[in-house]
């Protein structure tokens, strides 16, 4: 196992500037539009050695496709004879919705460096200003804006070309091959790579071209127990879709038909939404760090750990709220690298897993994988060399897991800064048994077990067994309908349409049963038992709703078809009542009209060895050849018309009874059409006053969140008790209070009159008032002790009224 790690290349800012460079506005010539078939590049006279072309093809270990479309007006074609770049101007659309127009003729681009190897695919990255030019042998990327002119008036534009990692795949052994190259969805430099040496590159086109930035060591095995070569050997990879921890996920599959997940893989400066980043982090905190289990709470805090340093605006989170997108920064964890999550266990309907029972479903090995993100589900497509298609979706969240233990290296430039990682990607070791369908998710999430893959169907393509075993199959997502994929053989190009989505069926309420996916044909390009694969293919599609494919032939035929996409997803539903069968228009079993009169009658322009310069219209031989002239026509024409005459005249009660029908049928449609109009009159008369009457109660409801009462809240239990006790205080303390204060005023008041109504009883006090001063203490002892509960009393009444304030205020607020 090799790691290389170098110091960057320089000049990243001159790349940087080719890739971002707008394109020039130079004066256009002028140009003819006429259909995209009939482009004079397409031509087959212009294909010198298109044969060879498709002969060196055959030995290609990656599908061809020598077209590229960059979302918007512009197409490109590389013209492997001229070893050129063609780049035509389309217009999607015009002038019938139905056609696709392009400019003649198309601007040449040329590479600025002879290229070693032979192109197989083409493809364009996010912003359209780099081309990617791959091969088994060799990759290189045309940057196609900053171009040059050539001298010589033929149009022809140099563009700067740089090969990618040519002492790795480049070398002159060719003992490294490239499996698949892709650009990153959420970059315009960034490229993974995956070659036969079971590893997976990140190449970062604006900072280094021969030093890869990531580089993924997969091991999906320990060493010495392998049971089958095929498990080890890597076939293709795809890039995870905009869905939580997906976008952060490569979905590696392996030629046995295993699939493997790395999360997570962020290109260095790669581009993604705040809200998602925010969505993410928010779940980590919310079902990883409350979750019961320690190995969920770890693993959530080493996610936690890995967002916050890979996008620190998390830590400020409240001066990112304006945030629409943000960049992910160079990071990577010390301790532990990235585990290669799976094989993916798959399970069926039932909740029962098969992962130990392999069921012989499919034939030969897997040779292609397709993501596709659609609403709440993510898909798996995995074909195998026998034609059949295996069709899975992801039955719960991906989470990132990291294996502790194995530190990556990491590669630092002179400011500190991390510019490479590398690192061993290992399967964790384990009983996935223990994971079911149907479990609870406290025990399945952030516990570091891989999503498991639901069945949802399998298509068999019916391809032709006498196949050779280079072919390949590649699919290609629908940019208009998730729901439908285009599948690519060599036979042609079939359509699937997806009808049942777990989740995304689930949240829509929808309690129609599964449907199976409808497969349809729509290219054939075999005749004969001989099969010709397509050398080109692209998906268009405008923003009016309309799609298109376009298909390039090995003999450099360009086709062009409309696809139909209005009721691809409309339920099939069949009103048996008033439809025509095909028995009520057969009388007998006989059809109307007989197939040989609709053929037509048999054209014979001249009669067998004839020669009429060399006879005359008097000669025998002449009235000879009038005669078989005469005789031809009676027995082709005379004859085939008094057929016709017969057959009208045989069936004109037939025809007319037919006619009768149909006109009492279109009478019975129009009395439906006058029935739905006046219902419709009556819809509307109904619509308007449902508005009307939706008017006022939202007026009616605005005004009452307005009342001061409407926003009353109930108590709650602490409130209530708490309202309990000051009634029982209310009730007894106080009520016991004023009752000992009545009490003591009532026998002060008597004291009082008593002893100021008799004046002998005074003079007796004054006169013994040394010996009776035991009563005026107690006199004094019972004033004080009235003055101390009057003023207890007060305050008592103070705190009441100001409780119950409190209370009152809260009720009117609550």
């Amino acid at each position: 196992m090799r790691y290389s790690f170098d110091s960057p290349e320089p000049k990243p800012d001159e790349r940087l500037a080719l890739m971002s460079t707008p394109p020039s506005t130079t004066p256009k010539d002028e140009v003819e539009w006429l259909p995209l078939q009939n482009h004079p590049i397409f031509s087959t006279t212009t294909a010198a050695a298109s044969s060879d072309g498709a002969v060196q093809s055959s030995t290609f270990r990656m599908p061809t496709n020598l077209l590229a479309w960059d979302g918007a007006s512009r197409l490109y074609f590389w013209d492997q004879d001229k070893h050129c770049l063609h780049r035509i101007s389309i217009r999607l659309g015009e002038p019938h919705p139905s056609s696709v127009l392009a400019a003649s003729p198309s601007k040449v681009l040329r590479a600025d460096v002879q290229l070693k190897f032979v192109v197989s695919k083409i493809s364009i990255n996010r912003n359209g200003s780099a081309l990617l030019l791959a091969g088994p042998d060799g990759l290189s990327v045309m940057y196609l804006y900053g171009c040059t002119s050539t001298k010589d008036g033929s149009g022809t534009s140099i563009c700067r070309t740089v090969s990618i990692g040519s002492h790795i795949y480049s070398s002159g052994n060719n003992v490294i091959r490239t499996l698949q190259v892709s650009w990153h969805p959420c970059s315009d430099s960034h490229m993974g790579i995956l070659s036969s040496d079971s590893v997976l590159r990140i190449f970062d086109l604006s900072s280094a071209l021969e030093q890869p930035e990531q580089e993924y060591y997969l091991q999906p095995v320990e060493p010495g127990r392998c049971r089958n070569a095929a498990s080890i050997c890597p076939v293709e990879f795809s890039f995870g879709g905009d869905h939580l921890w997906d976008r952060f996920s490569v979905f590696v599959l392996f030629s046995d038909g295993s699939v493997y997940i790395l999360c997570p893989v962020v290109p260095f400066g790669s581009v993604y939404k705040w809200e998602s980043i925010l969505e993410m982090y928010h779940d980590a905190q919310t079902f990883g760090l409350e979750s019961s289990y320690p190995k969920a709470v770890s693993n959530s805090n080493r996610a936690i750990t890995w967002l916050e340093a890979t996008f620190p605006e998390l830590c400020l989170e409240a001066t990112g709220g304006n945030l629409s997108a943000v960049k992910a920064q160079p990071y990577a964890l010390f301790d532990a690298s990235i585990s290669l999550q799976g094989p993916l266990p798959k399970v069926g309907h039932g909740g029962e897993e098969d992962i130990h029972a392999q069921v012989e479903e499919s034939e030969g090995r897997a040779v292609s994988l397709l993501y596709n993100a659609i609403s709440k589900d993510s898909i798996l497509v995995t074909a195998w060399s026998g034609g059949q298609l295996q069709i899975d979706a992801l039955a719960d969240e991906i989470q990132p897991v990291w294996i502790v233990g194995t530190p990556p290296r990491v590669c630092f430039d002179s400011h500190d800064r991390i510019v490479g990682v590398a690192m061993i990607c290992e399967s964790v070791t384990g009983d996935h048994s223990a994971l079911k369908l149907y479990e609870p998710s406290d025990h399945t999430v952030w516990s570091g077990y891989p999503p498991p893959l639901l069945r949802l169907a399998m298509v068999d393509l019916a391809l032709p067994r006498n196949r050779e075993s280079t072919s390949l199959i590649s699919m290609v997502s629908d940019p208009l309908i998730p729901e439908r994929m285009f599948v690519l053989h060599d036979g042609g190009i079939d359509s699937i349409v997806l009808h049942f989505l777990p989740f995304t069926s689930q949240t829509s309420s929808k309690n129609e049963s599964m449907r199976t996916p409808s497969v349809h044909p729509v290219l054939c390009t075999s005749q004969g038992g001989y099969s010709s694969p397509l050398f080109g293919f692209l998906a268009l599609s405008d923003s009016f709703g309309y799609s298109w494919i376009v298909g390039l032939t090995s003999s450099r035929e360009c086709i062009v078809l409309e696809m139909k996409t209005w009721d691809l997803l409309l339920p099939v539903h069949v009103e048996r009542e008033g439809v025509a069968t095909l028995d009520e228009s057969r009388v007998n079993g006989n059809l109307v009209i007989s197939k040989e009169l609709l053929s037509g009658p048999k054209v014979v322009l001249l009669p067998p060895s004839s020669n009429l310069r060399s006879v005359t219209a008097d000669s025998i031989e002449g009235r000879s050849t009038l005669h078989q002239y005469f005789k031809l026509f009676h027995e082709n024409y005379v004859e085939y018309a008094h057929k016709v005459y017969f057959e009208l005249k045989h069936h004109g009660p037939q025809l007319k009874k037919i006619i009768e029908d149909q006109h009492g049928r279109l009478r019975v449609a129009h009395q439906k059409l006058l029935k739905v109009e006046e219902k419709q009159e009556k819809l509307d008369d109904r619509i308007a006053r449902a508005t009307h009457v939706h008017s006022l109660l939202e007026e009616r409801l605005q005004r009452w969140r307005n009342l001061p009462g409407v926003r009353k809240k109930p108590l709650s239990n602490a409130e209530r008790e708490f309202k309990s006790e000051l009634d029982r205080f209310t009730g007894v303390e106080l009520d016991a209070l004023h009752s000992s204060i009545e009490a003591l005023n009532a026998r002060l008041q008597r004291y009082a009159h008593s002893s100021q109504g008799n004046p002998s009883n005074q003079q007796r006090q004054m006169s013994s008032r040394r010996k009776n001063y035991v009563q005026d203490d107690h006199i004094s002892l019972l004033k004080s002790s009235l003055a101390k509960l009057s003023l207890v009393n007060s305050e008592n009444t103070k705190k009441v009224k100001l409780l119950e304030s409190t209370l009152s205020h809260r009720q009117s607020i609550g």
